[in-house]
C-alpha cells in the first residue's frame, strides 16, 4: 500500500508534537478522540502528522464549502505525493423540488451543475477505489445518497498493450462507461481518428488518454497534455473510470422500469382509497413521463428520486450508499469545528425527510423518493470507524463520547495569549465602547461588534458614523464578494469598527482586530451560550492587545464558563512563555487586492448587456483558473459575482 508522505517546512512545536502522540495512541485503544485546540495552535498541522503517522484513508469533514476549500488546499500542500481529493455538493445553484401544502404551491427543482466540482467528485471515487493513500476533504454532501461503489467498480474498464479488441467493441465500451463522442475533447468524451481514440478522463482537464489501435489490437496508450498535445506518459495498461458515479446499465434501467410500473399501479390505488383521485392522477402523469424519458434516454429530471431501483438488495427504508462506503471499513474521520459539524450532520435527514414527505402524500412522486436521502446520525456513526473531533470548543455529544478527556491542543507557536475578558454595565455601552475605538483607532488596530439584533447592529453603525467613526454593518444580505470587500476595508483601516450579528461564519482571520466588544452578553441562547462567547473571543486571539469585553447587567452561567475556560488556556500559555521566555508577537497576514477592482462597488454592476456578456466571460476563465489552483475560497466569490451579473 502506498504511504503518506507530509512535506513542509515548519516543524512540529513540543505542543503538537505531544497533541500529536496522544492523538495516535488514543486511536489505537478508543474508537472517538477529541482534540481541542485553540484558535491559531496549528490544529490542521497536527492532523497532518496524524494522517501521515496513523497510515490510513482518511475523510475530513467541514461545515461548509469555504472551510472545505481552505483545508484540501493546506492538505494539498502537505502532501503533494498522495491523492487529496475534494468532495462537495456539485452544484453551484440548487434549489430542491418541493410543495408548500399550506398555499398548495409546487415548486420545480432548479440547479446549476459546476462540472469543475463534479469532476473533483469523480476523481475522489476514481482515488478510493484504486489507491490507499487518499484523502479526501467533504462537506456533509458525504452523507448524501451515491450509487453502490461495487456498481461503480464494475465499469472500470482496464486498457492494456497488446490486448486484442474490436474497435467498435472498445467505443460501445466507453458508451456504456457513460462516455459521449464528440468532435472536441472536454472531461467525459471521446474522439474517434481513424485507428486513434482519445478519450478525456471525467476526473480532470489536464491530460487526455490516447488509445493507438493496429488493426484489432492495441499498439499504445499514452496520457498526453490537453493544451499543448505534449506527451506526459507511456502505459502498458490503464485503467479508465466511468465519466459519471451515475452511470446504469441499459438491463438495470430495463429492470428499473419494471419495478416502477409495479409500485406506481400500487400508489395509484392506494391514493384512490383514500379519496385522492387529483393526487392519483398527477402521479401517474408524472411518473409515466419520467419511465418514457428513462426508456428513451437512459435519464430523467429527477432520477435520484428512483435510486432505490438502481441499488441492488436496498431495501425500503435501509440507508442509502453514500461517500463513506467507498473507504476501506478501517478508514479515520476527521470532524472539523465539531461543534458546528456534529449538528448539521445530525439535522440533515429530518429536513429533507419533511420536504419528501409533502412531495409523496399530494402525489409528486412516488415513495420511492424517501430513500433517495442523507444518512440517519446514527446510520453515519455506525458508517464510521474511528473519529477525531476537531475544536477550539468541543460540543456536549463529542465531550460524552470521551467522557470528557480531550486531548489538548493550547500553545501556540507564536507565543499569543488568549484574549483578557473584561465584564462591563450595559448601561453606558455605546458611550463606553466609542472611547474603546479612539484608542484603538490612536493605536491603528480595529474593533468587532457583537449584536443580538438587526436593529440595535444598525443603530450602532449610524451613531458611530455621526460621531465621525468608520463603521460597516455586515449584515446577511451582503453578497460573498461585498463581505470580503468590507473585511478587506476593516484590516487596511478604511473602516475602524464593524459590527454585525453572526460574526463567527465569516471565518474570520484578522490580526489588525484588537478588540471585540459583544452586547448583550447576558442574554442566555444560542448566540451567548459557552461555546458561542468561547468563539466570538479567539477571533481577537491573533493580535497581541487581544482583548474582549462583555457588556450585560448581569454575569450569565454561559459568560463564567467562557471566562472561566479563557483564563484556564491564559494561564497555561502565560506559564509556558515565561519558562521557554517567549515574546508575544501579533500574526503579520498579507491584506490581499480587492477581488475584483472593478466590481468592488455594486454601483459597477449596472452594465450594459455587452459589457456584461464580456466580464461573465473573463471571470468564468478566472474562476476556472483558482478552482485549479485549488484557490476554491476566490473561485466562490468569483462564482458569486457571475451568479450576480448573470441576473
Amino acid at each position: 500500500m502506498e504511504q503518506f508522505k507530509l512535506r513542509s517546512d515548519y516543524k512540529m512545536s513540543p505542543e503538537q508534537s505531544k497533541a500529536t502522540k496522544k492523538l495516535l495512541t488514543s486511536l489505537k485503544t478508543e474508537k472517538d478522540t477529541v482534540l481541542l485546540g485553540a484558535t491559531g495552535t496549528g490544529k490542521t498541522f497536527t492532523i497532518a502528522n496524524v494522517i501521515e503517522m496513523n497510515k490510513k484513508p482518511t475523510l475530513v469533514i467541514a461545515h461548509n464549502k469555504s472551510l472545505a476549500g481552505q483545508l484540501y488546499y493546506e492538505f494539498k500542500k502537505f502532501f503533494p505525493d498522495n491523492r487529496v481529493e475534494y468532495y462537495i455538493s456539485n452544484f453551484d445553484y440548487y434549489r430542491p423540488e418541493a410543495f408548500i401544502a399550506t398555499t398548495q404551491t409546487y415548486i420545480e427543482k432548479q440547479s446549476q451543475q459546476n462540472w469543475e466540482i463534479e469532476m473533483m467528485r469523480n476523481s475522489a471515487l476514481s482515488s478510493l477505489t484504486s489507491r490507499g493513500d487518499v484523502i479526501v476533504v467533504a462537506s456533509v454532501a458525504a452523507i448524501y445518497g451515491h450509487r453502490d461503489p461495487k456498481e461503480y467498480v464494475k465499469f472500470h474498464y482496464d486498457v492494456r498493450v497488446n490486448e486484442k479488441i474490436d474497435r467498435d467493441d472498445l467505443l460501445t465500451k466507453l458508451v456504456e462507461m457513460g462516455y459521449k463522442r464528440e468532435l472536441s475533447l472536454s472531461p467525459g468524451t471521446f474522439t474517434v481518428k481513424g485507428d486513434v481514440i482519445e478519450v478525456s478522463p471525467s476526473w480532470t482537464s489536464f491530460f487526455h488518454i490516447r488509445i493507438e489501435l493496429f488493426g484489432d489490437e492495441i499498439e499504445g496508450i499514452i496520457e498526453i497534455d490537453s493544451m499543448t498535445k505534449e506527451v506526459y506518459k507511456r502505459y502498458q495498461s490503464y485503467v479508465l473510470y466511468p465519466a459519471s458515479a451515475n452511470v446504469v446499465s441499459e438491463y438495470k434501467i430495463q429492470k428499473a422500469i419494471e419495478q416502477i410500473k409495479i409500485d406506481l399501479k400500487k400508489r395509484i390505488i392506494e391514493l384512490n382509497s383514500e379519496g385522492k383521485d387529483l393526487e392519483a392522477q398527477r402521479l401517474e402523469a408524472r411518473t409515466n413521463f419520467d419511465i418514457e424519458q428513462l426508456q428513451e434516454t437512459g435519464t430523467t429530471n429527477g432520477i435520484e428520486n428512483y435510486s432505490l431501483y438502481f441499488d441492488d438488495f436496498r431495501k425500503t427504508g435501509e440507508p442509502p450508499f453514500t461517500l463513506l462506503d467507498y473507504f476501506p471499513k478501517d478508514f479515520l474521520l476527521i470532524l472539523d469545528e465539531s461543534h458546528m459539524t456534529v449538528p448539521q450532520l445530525n439535522g440533515m435527514y429530518a429536513g429533507d425527510r419533511s420536504r419528501k414527505k409533502n412531495l409523496v402524500d399530494y402525489g409528486f412522486r412516488l415513495p420511492s423518493a424517501m430513500d433517495n436521502r442523507p444518512l440517519k446520525f446514527e446510520e453515519f456513526v455506525r458508517k464510521v470507524n474511528k473519529t477525531i473531533y476537531v475544536s477550539a470548543t468541543p460540543g456536549p455529544y463529542e465531550l460524552e463520547k470521551v467522557h470528557n478527556k480531550v486531548v489538548e491542543q493550547i500553545i501556540r507557536p507564536t507565543g499569543l495569549l488568549d484574549p483578557i475578558i473584561e465584564v462591563r454595565d450595559s448601561e453606558n455601552q455605546i458611550n463606553d465602547l466609542y472611547d474603546e475605538i479612539i484608542k484603538r483607532k490612536m493605536k491603528n488596530e480595529r474593533v468587532l461588534i457583537n449584536t443580538v439584533s438587526r436593529k440595535l447592529a444598525e443603530d450602532i453603525a449610524d451613531h458611530y458614523k455621526d460621531k465621525n467613526l468608520s463603521v460597516a454593518y455586515l449584515h446577511y444580505e451582503l453578497k460573498t464578494f461585498e463581505r470580503d470587500e468590507v473585511l478587506r476595508k476593516l484590516r487596511i483601516g478604511f473602516y475602524d469598527a464593524v459590527v454585525g450579528i453572526n460574526l463567527l461564519r465569516e471565518g474570520l482571520d484578522l490580526p489588525e482586530v484588537s478588540l471585540m466588544a459583544i452586547f448583550d452578553a447576558d442574554v442566555e441562547g444560542f448566540l451567548r451560550n459557552k461555546t458561542s462567547l468561547i468563539q466570538m473571543v479567539g477571533r481577537v486571539a491573533r493580535n497581541v492587545h487581544g482583548k474582549a469585553i462583555f457588556y450585560g447587567s448581569k454575569v450569565t452561567k454561559s459568560m463564567k464558563e467562557a471566562i472561566a475556560e479563557t483564563d484556564r488556556r491564559r494561564s497555561i500559555q502565560e506559564k509556558f512563555n515565561e519558562k521557554n521566555r517567549i515574546t508575544p508577537v501579533s500574526i503579520v497576514k498579507a491584506i490581499p487586492e480587492p477581488l475584483i477592482h472593478e466590481l468592488a462597488d455594486a454601483q459597477q454592476l449596472k452594465l450594459s448587456k455587452l459589457q456584461r456578456k464580456d466580464k461573465i466571460k473573463l471571470l468564468k476563465e478566472e474562476m476556472e483558473l483558482a478552482a485549479r489552483n485549488y484557490e476554491f475560497e476566490k473561485a466562490i466569490k468569483l462564482r458569486d459575482l457571475i451568479i450576480e451579473l448573470e441576473k
